[in-house]
């Protein structure tokens, strides 16, 4: 089952939101705390599609297609702020009644996770961070980024060159992954002229500048409910920073992932699953 349930985001922005799974059984209010699960930048709540999953056994599991992304709706550039990216998945908690939930973030997905743990600790009872840096990124990663999307071959005339180039032909790509061939596939549309991403990648520079200006040690240190920082072993976040952030959280915890890269909960699933279960259970069942 695959159901969509619309929710107005902060400016009145449509999100759609996705539950991947059958939710338990019996009373609803019995059944939370709930998770959210948020997806990274150009990501789409699909991505999330097995986890929400096997999560939805025991628990509401919900992913949200964040603004700009996926089915919810394309608001101006402008209003990508780190601010509405926090408010709407305070809005999604609040109108699903899932609160005091488990957050479960991506990358981007993850910083707005503990932003929004530390702005509304009433609504969160944990977070799991995936593969996202505290510290700063600067000026230089957003050129490169820009420069990097202006080197999409698009359109593609197919969804296998979609996997191809993503895949293995992409200069970031140092050995063929075709985990993040088919992790891009699952975010182009068929378009009259061949398959294009369904976002607009200046609104995606946009959102992204909103954030790797600053480092983000200051948030972190404000979440006082449990977190646990889990890295891919070849990702983006490095084992050092990784465990200064657990360092930082004041209820901080650290799990890694072999034979994974940024895309962690994409690339290994299975091993992705051992690496945070036992939390989502002390969080969401001990706890």
């Amino acid at each position: 089952m695959v159901r969509r349930i619309d929710v107005t985001g902060a400016g009145g922005v449509r999100l759609a939101v996705w539950e991947f799974g059958d939710p338990p059984k019996g009373d609803p209010a019995e059944n939370t705390p709930g998770v959210l699960l948020l997806h990274g930048l150009m990501g789409r709540a699909s991505h999330w599609a097995s986890t929400a999953r096997w999560l939805s056994e025991r628990h509401r599991a919900v992913a949200l297609d964040q603004r700009g992304h996926g089915q919810s709706e394309k608001p101006p550039p402008a209003s990508s702020t780190r601010e509405a990216y926090v408010e709407d998945a305070e809005a999604a908690l609040e109108h699903l009644g899932l609160a005091p939930a488990l957050l479960i973030g991506h990358a981007m997905g993850a910083l707005t996770a503990w932003q929004l743990a530390a702005k509304r600790p009433d609504l969160v009872r944990g977070v799991i961070i995936c593969d996202m840096r505290a510290s700063a990124l600067g000026a230089a990663s957003q050129r490169e980024w820009g420069d990097w999307f202006k080197a999409w071959p698009v359109p593609f005339a197919t969804l296998a060159d979609v996997r191809k180039w993503f895949g293995e032909d992409d200069p970031w790509v140092e050995r063929p992954n075709p985990s993040r061939g088919e992790f891009y596939a699952e975010v182009m549309h068929e378009s009259p002229d061949g398959w294009r991403p369904v976002f607009d990648p200046e609104q995606m520079l946009e959102s992204r500048e909103t954030w790797v200006y600053d480092a983000h040690w200051e948030e972190l240190a404000q979440v006082r409910c449990p977190a646990l920082v889990v890295r891919g072993l070849d990702g983006e976040l490095g084992r050092a920073e990784a465990q200064e952030m657990v360092r930082v959280l004041p209820r901080g915890e650290y799990a890694e992932v072999a034979d994974a890269g940024h895309l962690v909960h994409y690339d290994q699933p299975e091993a992705w699953r051992t690496a945070i279960e036992p939390f989502v259970d002390a969080v969401l069942i001990s706890g």
